[in-house]
């Protein structure tokens, strides 16, 4: 089964979406020319950026798979899901588990108008999206699309991917983070990718400089600060680490540290 929201907004293609540049430096095709130039020119401040960026996203696609497989979560919450290339989350944790549910939220009205295509569900299971953004968890816990697909009684898996280095402190970053947690039963997750300059400083802070002259400023934290994300939760091993360096594939490719900029970590709400 699959759903989006109501409605569709007019696209804002004269502005470059942070979306949008990942859908373009991953190699995806919805993308503008305002997108393609900023892409264009953070990989040139930093030619790594694409390395990075299939590194942020190869997390996302282990630790769901692991959720799914390991651990038994059939419920996911996927916050700022933008514009996914293929395989999805849903995908993945579909063929381990074809009966799982899967809600997209995002912001992007690009995103919705192409999730129709997107979101192909297994009969078992379920996709929704809910056009929301990550700063009003009210209206992502209130919608219709969660409240309908997602039971609260069993655990959810809450991912938030490449999305905190957009949500600054002065923005309630760790309280947005709670509320969406808090109404989700013990047993659940919260999967995250945090921004950092810890190993690039110089060349991740012109990418930042780019992004914030696009209109995207960014939060880049350090491993402490990345850390005190999963305050109060059980961190699965190995803890809070480089993306790459989180439960990696018998045989990807070796990346150079100096080349990751998100620090990832899985870790699950205590009984």
């Amino acid at each position: 089964m699959r759903e989006t929201g109501d409605g569709q907004e007019q696209l804002n293609t004269g502005t470059a979406h942070s979306a949008r540049v990942y859908d373009y430096i991953l190699g995806g095709k919805n993308h503008y020319e305002a997108d393609v130039a900023a892409g264009d020119a953070m990989v040139a401040m930093w030619p790594a950026l694409p390395v990075h960026m299939r590194a942020n996203r190869a997390f996302m696609l282990r630790a769901s798979r692991y959720l799914a497989r390991e651990r038994g979560v059939r419920q996911f919450l996927d916050i700022g899901t933008g514009l996914p290339t293929s395989p999805n989350l849903h995908e993945v944790v579909q063929r381990v588990a074809p009966d799982s549910r899967v809600v997209y939220v995002d912001n992007d009205p690009i995103v919705l108008n192409y999730a129709q295509a997107l979101l192909t569900s297994t009969p078992e299971g379920r996709t929704t999206y809910v056009e929301a953004d990550m700063r009003d968890p009210d209206a992502i816990l209130g919608s219709a699309g969660f409240r309908d697909t997602l039971d609260l009684s069993e655990p959810v898996a809450l991912l938030v991917i490449g999305m905190l280095h957009f949500i600054h402190p002065g923005d309630d970053d760790h309280g947005l983070l709670r509320r969406l947690l808090d109404p989700l039963p013990a047993g659940s997750y919260l999967a995250a990718t945090i921004g950092t300059a810890d190993f690039a400083p110089e060349e991740v802070g012109r990418v930042a400089e780019r992004y914030a002259a696009e209109g995207m400023p960014m939060a880049l934290r350090t491993h402490e600060e990345a850390t005190a994300f999963f305050a109060g939760l059980d961190l699965a091993d190995p803890g809070v680490v480089q993306v790459h360096k989180w439960r990696p594939d018998p045989g990807d490719a070796r990346v150079r540290d100096e080349d990751i900029a998100m620090y990832g970590g899985l870790a699950r709400k205590p009984h």
